[in-house]
């Protein structure tokens, strides 16, 4: 049966960041599809009140605090994960963070910070689970990039030149593990309804004016618009798909605007 190739069940998922947000419902879709589902963070009060959410919802996660961007801590925490879950078939680089300052403004020890969540962190998260996928034969790497990966904007610029730098940290990791049977793929949200985004969306704001107006789609995505996407990518229908950035944004980045009337 052609949908038994996106079936999860028997794989574990590691989704960094999946406290709350996108990464949550990423997770939970991966969960619905069978796979055993672990998460991070760095905030112990978020992990205890994920591991609630996730177990209201029937779901039995697994929590670990631990920076994605401490590679000692890194290593140790998979190495648990690893004997208490077992070999991690998915990784979903999740986690990030952004600051919305002016360039001028920006100083660079706020830009090297974007940087080290945002990409140095999936870098340091693939290479402690890569060994364990190339043992195994098999694995999936999903990185969460951002229209930020193509287009510019003002005041994110440590966040645009992170995930910029995350799309082609993707296509070489999935250049070098291929032969391998591990994909290394993206996704890259557009804006996405969340509790962080509410007051952007209020009726009459003029950034929600703005994103309805530069979508083909004209609404804001929802973290279920995501749940399809990583459950492909995270399972065998997509197993000869690597170096692909996904764009899950409803039609923005093939949209030059609106012509004026």
């Amino acid at each position: 049966m052609i949908l038994d190739q996106f079936r999860l069940n028997g794989r574990t998922a590691l989704v960094t960041g999946a406290s709350y947000g996108i990464g949550m419902a990423m997770a939970k879709a991966l969960a619905s599809a069978g796979a055993l589902i672990v998460f991070n963070d760095r905030n112990p009060e978020r992990v205890e009140n994920a591991l609630k959410e996730y177990n209201d919802a029937g779901i039995n996660a697994r929590g670990y605090l631990f920076d994605v961007t401490d590679e000692e801590a890194v290593r140790v925490n998979i190495e648990k994960i690893t004997r208490e879950a077992g070999v991690i078939d998915i990784l979903v680089n999740n986690a990030g963070i952004i600051k919305r300052i002016p360039a001028l403004d920006m100083s660079p020890a706020d830009f090297r910070e974007v940087i080290d969540v945002d990409l140095t962190g999936p870098f340091i998260m693939s290479k402690a689970v890569a060994p364990g996928m190339i043992k195994k034969g098999a694995g999936k790497i999903i990185n969460i990039c951002s229209m930020m990966s193509e287009l510019g904007r003002e005041t994110v610029s440590a966040y645009a030149a992170a995930k910029g730098g995350l799309k082609m940290l993707t296509r070489n990791l999935a250049c070098e593990w291929a032969e391998h049977n591990i994909q290394v793929n993206g996704i890259g949200p557009g804006y996405i309804a969340t509790p962080q985004t509410a007051p952007l969306r209020e009726a009459g704001h003029p950034f929600n004016s703005f994103i309805l107006g530069r979508t083909p789609a004209a609404r804001w995505g929802t973290p279920e618009d995501l749940e399809g996407p990583v459950v492909f990518l995270a399972s065998r229908a997509s197993d000869f798909i690597n170096g692909h950035i996904l764009y899950v944004d409803g039609g923005i980045l093939a949209y030059i605007g609106k012509q004026p009337k």
